[in-house]
């Protein structure tokens, strides 16, 4: 069982399980290629799913595997998602809480439900253990040690992926204390539509968010600010006192056609542009709302 962080004053790391969720097109040969991580707690039944989502990284599945079905990994996510979503209810109908021993019976028989049920493109890791402190922050650790594309050392003023900026912001959240305050991956097909597969990066508070923040990588996908201004008035219909923050990879410039177009979109949409230098000052002014 492997040790990933620093023990916290105080705080006793707990024991988590977790398996790599593995994309299978050919049976045959066995071959595979890691698409997600599912994390887990066996006696709370606390559990974090991430799976691939950006354009990289079905790039690189589709370099490893040029046959792969695209459509099929999107669907993944979702289909999961519901299937987490129903796990309590398959073995805590009746409400009463579960000692260790039946809150592991409860995860193995899920867990082995999967393994019968999945597309036989999709298959699971054998379970590890690893102690943590956080739910949160381990699943992105194992994501990016085990499925993000490796990188090499980035180049000044290269442009970053999403993926980059949510880890970064990811690593701000956590040094300001408030990580486990604020929802992440957020699905906004209850806003929209069934079936919108975009999800808003950070929402808060927890309990009843009606703040929320969205990395964009205007150096790779500017246009992406469209599909954000539209889910924003969307949202707005149904959460009144909505807050929306676009954590940009660059500072808007006024002389740059394409940094027009975006400040003016978001501008529009009544959606606040920070710059990814600026979020840590950003998050500390925004911490006791938080809190």
């Amino acid at each position: 069982m492997a040790m990933t962080d620093q023990p916290e004053a105080g705080i006793t790391p707990r024991t988590f399980a977790y398996r790599t969720l593995r994309y299978v097109p050919n049976l045959v040969r066995d071959e595979w290629v890691n698409i997600g991580v599912l994390v887990f707690d066996e006696i709370s039944g606390d559990r974090r799913l991430r799976l691939i989502e950006e354009p990289e990284e079905y790039a690189r599945v589709r370099r490893l595997h040029p046959q792969a079905d695209e459509s099929i990994l999107q669907r993944l996510r979702d289909e999961l998602d519901q299937r987490l979503e129903t796990a309590p209810e398959l073995f805590r109908g009746n409400g009463q809480s579960h000692t260790e021993g039946n809150g592991r019976a409860d995860w193995l028989k899920l867990l082995d439900r999967w393994d019968t049920i999945l597309s036989n493109a999709l298959q699971l890791s054998p379970q590890r253990g690893v102690e943590a402190h956080d739910l949160d922050a381990e699943v992105e650790r194992l994501y990016r040690e085990q499925v993000a594309p490796q990188r090499g050392i980035a180049r000044v003023g290269s442009p970053n992926s999403r993926a980059q900026m949510r880890s970064y912001c990811n690593q701000v959240w956590q040094s300001a204390g408030v990580w486990s305050r604020i929802g992440k991956n957020v699905r906004v097909e209850e806003f929209t539509f069934p079936g919108d597969p975009m999800r808003i990066d950070y929402a808060y508070p927890r309990s009843r968010p009606h703040r929320f923040a969205q990395t964009l990588s205007i150096s790779r996908a500017p246009g992406d600010v469209k599909s954000l201004a539209w889910t924003v008035e969307r949202m707005r219909d149904r959460i009144e006192s909505a807050e929306f923050t676009a954590v940009t990879d660059v500072h808007l410039l006024a002389d740059n056609e394409r940094h027009k177009f975006v400040q003016e979109t978001l501008r529009n949409a009544r959606i606040e542009a920070v710059p990814l230098d600026g979020f840590a000052v950003w998050v500390a002014k925004m911490k006791p709302a938080i809190q």
